[in-house]
This record gives structure tokens, sequence and C-alpha cells, in this order.
């Protein structure tokens, strides 16, 4: 039967325009790449480059050749709605597009659709690139969003990522070769990229903010900064970037007052930045009074929040202090994100102030607000930020009590820390966990120090294997008294050990296979 590729192409003309518009999207006019890959896809429809060889009517599958540099054997299967070419290449190729184009010359013109295509380019990327100032990083930002995000466009979760990496991906193609610029650019686009995609789903209809997806994007906005950061030559700059910065300090401004819906997100990239890249006083004091400025225009912000944060990078003890000294359990995390950021911006003695107003309320913050799954997460945090100040004995112990169980590694560090190795050992023998997490705990540093005050915490531990009365227990139990005869030795009552054996022989002279794993580890 012959191949009739015009009645497939009316057959399945949805899929085509469909995949034509995805291509669309993809493909920006404005980049020289795109351009040349669109030139190359409607030569190879106008030269007869694309030949269909044959259609398996069974499963739906038109099967082409595109004669190139190197043929590329495509497939497209109707039914799944998919396209796949053999060349290398990911995404769209020029394959991909000119067989497309092949089939849409039944439906309509291919030079009326390239027209289309090459009319919504305003200006190309690399001659915005080679301006090289915040108006035209801006300008091409802007270039490649409106192609991935036209008006009104709803978007799908899981394809928030997705538009954030194709746009990077774009953009850093055009990235300045001098490496001192290169750090400034990153940051410039992924934050433009945030606000844009931001500032799109406030103001399209059917978006809700609050879902996994978006949380995941965030994280990954976050750890981009983050890595864009650690590329900053410390303090040293170019006078020529201070545009750039100025221009950096607006979008932030922008994403924090702007946008709406979680807060707490957009004022954790607001503190990132101010903690690690804006540290001149003057600025900090002009966004200040930017920030008060607006402080009745957006319910959705808080900005007591923002002005703690200044309060603590301009080193205004007083009103830090006034601000925070009656904080309750609800303002703790507010309170926790403000350390956090004391101590990544440096400021240590308004750590110290923010930590110290919050030591009597964390035992009601971690039992009553923190939800179970999160506890253990935020004791550790706690603890790495509570490691940072000198705490006197009174309060270290309340702030060990107010951890309660998820604070036994860090409070037997505290107890090897004093040199309270007894407490240390009552402690684990309260709390019965596993010679694993013991060590874990600190336990080879106990044994050096004070051997014999964890022989009893070995009984402890052999009993309980003992009391489970199986062959495989009974060999556990052996190596927990292999170790304990190890500390005796250490501690100089190597004869004390060898009369607990005996004892613990006669105790369970009727455990036979015990007797056997006894013997088999030379204990006696």
């Amino acid at each position: 039967m012959a191949l009739s590729i015009s009645q497939l192409a009316k057959e399945h003309q949805q899929f085509i325009f469909t995949k034509l518009k995805e291509a669309e999207q993809h493909l920006h006019p404005s980049s020289t790449e795109d351009e040349e890959l669109v030139r190359r896809a409607v030569f190879s429809v106008r030269n007869k480059s694309v030949a269909f060889e044959r259609f398996n009517p069974t499963t739906s599958t038109l099967y082409a050749v595109v004669q190139d540099v190197r043929p590329a054997s495509l497939e497209i299967d109707f039914a799944r709605e998919t396209l796949t070419c053999s060349c290398p290449q990911t995404n769209w190729c020029r394959h991909k597009l000119g067989t497309l184009l092949a089939l849409y010359q039944y439906l309509d013109s291919v030079q009326n659709w390239s027209g289309a295509w090459r009319a919504q380019k305003s200006v190309q990327l690399k001659t915005l690139a080679d301006e090289r100032s915040p108006e035209s990083w801006q300008r091409m930002a802007d270039e490649v969003m409106k192609r991935l995000l036209p008006p009104g466009r709803v978007l799908e979760g899981y394809g928030l990522s997705a538009i954030r990496t194709d746009a990077l991906e774009r953009l850093r193609r055009h990235m300045p070769f001098e490496r001192e610029w290169q750090p400034l650019y990153k940051l410039f686009m992924e934050l433009t990229i945030l606000n844009t995609i931001w500032r799109h789903l406030n103001e399209t209809a059917g978006h809700s903010l609050d879902t996994p997806y978006m949380k995941y994007f965030i994280e990954q906005c976050i750890h981009g900064i983050e890595d864009t950061f650690s590329e900053f030559n410390a303090r040293s700059r170019l006078f020529a970037t201070d545009p750039f910065y100025d221009a950096l300090q607006q979008i932030v401004r922008s994403l924090l007052v702007e946008r709406q819906g979680l807060f707490a997100n957009r004022l954790q990239i607001y503190m990132l930045l101010w903690a690690v890249l804006f540290y001149e006083k003057p600025r900090r004091e002009q966004e200040l009074a930017a920030i008060l400025a607006l402080e009745d225009e957006n319910a959705d912000v808080s900005f007591h929040a923002i002005k703690l944060m200044f309060y603590v990078l301009l080193q205004k003890e007083n009103l830090l202090i006034e601000s925070i000294t009656n904080s309750s359990v609800e303002n703790m995390y507010d309170l926790f994100e403000l350390a956090t950021f004391a101590k990544r911006a440096g400021e240590s003695s308004s750590l110290t102030t923010i930590l110290r107003a919050m030591l009597p309320l964390l035992g009601p913050f971690l039992q009553e607000v923190v939800p179970v799954t999160q506890r253990a997460q935020y004791v550790r945090n706690l603890q790495m930020l509570y490691e940072e100040i000198v705490l006197n004995e009174d309060e270290e112990a309340s702030l060990y009590s107010a951890f309660g169980m998820y604070g036994l590694q860090p409070f037997s560090f505290f107890l090897i820390k004093k040199e309270r190795y007894e407490e240390w050992a009552a402690l684990h023998q309260v709390n019965l966990s596993s010679l694993s997490y013991l060590e874990m705990c600190g336990l080879k540093d106990v044994i050096k120090e004070a051997p014999n005050t964890v022989l009893p915490l070995y009984h402890v531990y052999a009993m309980a294997e003992v009391e489970q009365k199986s062959r495989m227990n009974y060999k556990q139990a052996v190596r927990i008294w292999k170790s304990m005869r190890n500390a005796a030795k250490r501690a100089g009552k190597t004869s004390y050990f060898e009369t607990y054996m005996q004892a613990i022989r006669g105790e369970f002279k009727r455990l036979r296979a015990l007797q056997e794993e006894i013997e088999k580890g030379n204990l006696v």
C-alpha cells in the first residue's frame, strides 16, 4: 500500500501543531544558535532532505530519514505522542524540527511559520550581552522569559524547575568571558529568573504557591545562589560592578516586598544576600530606610522581622534587645532564622543576644511547636548555633534539658568536655541505645580517660543481649564482654573482670549455648 504522507499529516494535525508549539516555546529567535537551527530545518524541507520511509499502522509509528552530513533516523510515535532522533543532540534538533515541518507543509505554509517565528525577535541576545549594563542584562532575561512564560500561561508544578534550568542554560551562553564578571552574571540571572517566575505565578489565576513543587523549586534557587557566592572574590570588587550590585539590591527587594505568598522563603533569600553580598554600612542604612518607607503598603510582609535583621547588620544592640526581650514561643521560628542570619553575617555579639533570649523558650518550642519529624534536625541546628557562643554551666544545663531525648548526643559531648564521665555513663544506662550509637556519643573518649566508668554500662548492654536467649544474642554479648575486658585492663581491673565472668557463668550455668560461646571467646 502506498504511503500517503498528506493523509497522515491531516489525520494527526493536532500532534503536529502541538509539537511545533513546543518548538516555538523552546527555540528563541533572539538566540543565534536557535535561529541557525530553524534556518537549517527549513532548508532541509525545501531541499527535500526529509524522506518518509514507512508507516506501521499497528503501532502508529512513522519512520523517516533526514539526509545531513550524517544521516539521522527519526521515529514519530503518534499513539504515544513522541518524536525521537538518532543524533546525539538533546531536546530540539534540526532533524526533529525539519521532519515536523515536512509534515506541516501539507497543512500550511512553512515559509509563513518561519516568518512568524522570526518576527518575534526584538534584539539579538548577543548584542545585549556586548553592552554589559544592568539594563541590558535585564532585557536579556526578559527576552528569554517572555518566550518561556507568555502571559496567562498556567504552569504545572513540575514545570517550574524545568523553566528555570532552560532559561539559565540559554542565558549562560552569553556569560562574560572575564572570570571576575561571571559570578555576578550568574547571580543576576538566578535572581531575575526567580523574581520573574514568582511574579508570573502571582499574576496568573490558577496557581497555588504552597506546594511541594514550589518549595523544591525555591530550594534549587537557594542552592544555586549559595554556589555562586563561593565564586565571589572575598570583598574585592571592580568599580564597574557597582551599578550591578545596585540592580541586585532592587531585584531582591522586589522579590521580598512586591511578591505574594511564602513570605518566610522570600525573607530567607533576602537575608542570604544581605548576610553575604551587601556589607557596606551606607548601603544597609539606605535599604532600611527604603524598607521602612514601604511598611504600610504590603500586609503580606513582616516588616518587624526585616527590621530585626537590619538591627543585627547595623549593630543596633539596644533596639535588638528591646525588640526580642518579650518574645513568645510563637516568635521562635523567626528568632531561629535571625540567629542563623547573624551567624552567617559574622555578627557574634548579636548572635549571643538572640540565643540567650531564645534559651528560656527552647523547651516549649521543641516539645510543643516543632513537628516530631523535624525535632532532631532542629536540635542539630540549634546545637551548632549555641556552639558559637559561651554559656555558663547553668545555661548549658538548661540548653540540654530543653533538647530532651533529641539532645542525647550533644549532651554526651558536653559531659565529656566537662570531664563528668560517671554522669555520661549514667545517662546512657538510663537511655539505652546501641554500641554503635555509644561510639557516636564519645565512648572511645570516655574509655581513654575513665575506663572504669564504662564497666557497669557494658554489663547492662551484655545482660540485655543475654535476656533475648538466642545464640546470635549470646555471640553479641560475648563481643560486649570482650570490649569490657579491654576497658577493665586499661583501668587496671583485670582481676575484677575475671571474678565478674566467673559470677556470670555461675548465674547462667543452665544456658549451655551461652556457656559454649563464652568458652569460644576465651573469656575465662
